[in-house]
């Protein structure tokens, strides 16, 4: 009989809650309904200057970590009323949490000062929505030597492998990822860089808007060779997987940084050099190291930006690139369906991490159980 699940997820952009509510029949997958709730304006402001460092950290901390669990349950409640299900049928909640900090293992950083972490309180997540909870997924891998991201190329091959074709899974949310998934049946993947997350705080700053829609404000700009550049020849850019980042590396005092040594530019040509370090960063990473690559296929919020495909198009000239909505899951809601999935994976034992891809020393079994 068929299982269902719910995946939460909250990725940098911080655009929402995402819930998903999933049906398993043995490994097929079907998504059943899903919504978007608005993270609360109060509650989203303390998330970011989380993200970023404040003071009174560890009080804010606390507060942000069990407001951000209401605001789930109460996701997860309108989700279950919308879907006209009881909770008592949902056999878990797989949450990833909001991300507030994410110090992977890197030159700068050795693997016992490593860490990432994931806040929206299980414990209450579990207690008000009276759903088991399976949480904290990233922990572990990081805990076994990997960069405890990207996590969904698990999920990308088990849904949406092919065998005998060459395909890659471009996530695009705050920042990207890639899942490369061989014809033979391998795996790899690896954070490509930015998103949507510099674009959508540039428009924010310059336009009030949330993001570009279609990109067409960054498609109404010039290219600016210095500003790509600036960010095109970080190091991040050149090394090889396994590798991760977050707002730490590409936020908007990044951006600040670089502007304060360039002639004033116009804010539509910005935009529009965003959006090509996103085009190329992603494009970059595929000819390097999956060059044999055929199919692309996008998801997440970028997967809507039309610039952002056809600027993708122009850098894989050779690719079909289309959405996931081909594979048969909306872009929208592959990543909060990933979750739901690495939520089964635990309570079957089974591992959701991919060592090719996150670096660490084997397949784990993720996250923590907290029943209902």
């Amino acid at each position: 009989m068929p299982e269902l699940y719910i995946g939460l997820m909250s990725g940098t952009s911080l655009d929402g809650i995402d819930a998903a509510l999933v049906s398993f029949d043995n490994d097929q997958l079907t998504l059943k309904h899903h919504l978007c709730l608005d993270i609360p304006s109060p509650l989203k402001h303390e998330l970011l200057s989380l993200c970023h460092g404040t003071d009174n950290e560890i009080d804010r901390l606390g507060r942000a970590d069990r407001l951000f669990a209401l605001a789930m349950a109460d996701c997860v409640m309108q989700l279950c009323k919308q879907a006209q299900i009881d909770t008592t049928q949902v056999r878990a909640i797989g949450s990833h949490g909001q991300t507030v900090r994410h110090r992977p293992p890197a030159p700068t950083t050795p693997h016992g000062e490593a860490f990432t972490l994931q806040i929206g309180d299980p414990n209450t997540l579990a207690e008000v929505s009276g759903i088991t909870t399976v949480a904290d997924f990233r922990r572990r891998d990081i805990a076994a030597g990997g960069q405890g991201a990207p996590l969904v190329p698990a999920f990308h091959a088990a849904m949406m492998h092919k065998t005998g074709v060459n395909r890659v899974i471009v996530n695009i949310g705050g920042m990207a990822n890639i899942s490369v998934l061989t014809g033979d049946g391998r795996v790899s993947g690896f954070d490509t860089g930015p998103g949507n997350v510099l674009m959508d705080c540039w428009i924010q700053q310059h336009r009030g808007q949330p993001f570009d829609r279609d990109g067409a404000w960054a498609a109404s700009g010039n290219p600016i060779a210095e500003l790509e550049s600036a960010f095109l020849d970080k190091p991040f850019f050149t090394t090889s997987g396994p590798k991760s980042t977050g707002r730490e590396d590409f936020n908007p005092a990044a951006l600040d940084t670089i502007l304060q040594t360039l002639p004033r530019l116009n804010p539509e040509d910005v935009q529009h050099s965003l959006l090509q370090v996103t085009a190329k960063s992603i494009a970059l990473a595929i000819k390097q190291h999956a060059p044999a690559t055929t199919e692309v296929f996008v998801c997440g919020g970028g997967a809507h930006n039309r610039a952002l495909l056809a600027a993708l198009h122009q850098q894989l000239p050779s690719c079909k690139i289309a959405t996931t909505s081909k594979l048969g899951i909306d872009p929208d809601w592959v990543e909060a369906c990933a979750f739901a999935w690495l939520a089964r994976q635990t309570l079957l034992g089974q591992p959701g991490n991919v060592p090719a891809v996150t670096g660490a020393r084997g397949q784990r079994i993720l996250g923590a159980i907290y029943p209902a």
